[in-house]
């Protein structure tokens, strides 16, 4: 079973608000699942957020259950997006799958090969 997502309002706010500027985007089915996630998710109203909690800006190690490989992203917004810098954007399909969860999470990941399984190893979010 998926885990909840956790937002923190601030980022809660700030992805509805992504979602309704990106409504005729080419990227429609992530903005979709993300707004799915955002409606189940638990919106947390501590003023300092769980630190093992991926959100935006957040740098994270994710590991493919399957291969058993690693890679270190950093989850940022869509203007601040460098693949080869390792910076994803949130409208991104991988950060649509992890952002809210936190280190120690097995989420799945929808490619158009199939379903990957991703571990969440480590979050920064410094």
């Amino acid at each position: 079973m998926k885990p909840t997502p956790i937002f923190s309002s601030t980022d809660y706010q700030l992805l509805r608000e992504l979602i309704l500027k990106s409504k005729n985007a080419i990227n429609a089915k992530e903005i979709g699942q993300l707004s799915h996630e955002l409606d189940r998710a638990i919106i947390s109203k501590d003023s300092t957020p769980d630190p093992l909690v991926i959100r935006i800006n957040s740098f994270v190690t994710i590991e493919d259950v399957k291969a058993k490989k690693q890679m270190k992203i950093q989850i940022v917004l869509p203007s601040l997006a460098d693949v080869k810098a390792g910076k994803i954007s949130i409208l991104a399909p991988l950060s649509v799958a992890i952002i809210g969860f936190k280190e120690n999470d097995e989420v799945d990941w929808e490619l158009p090969a199939g379903i990957k399984s991703l571990k969440i190893i480590a979050v920064s979010n410094t």
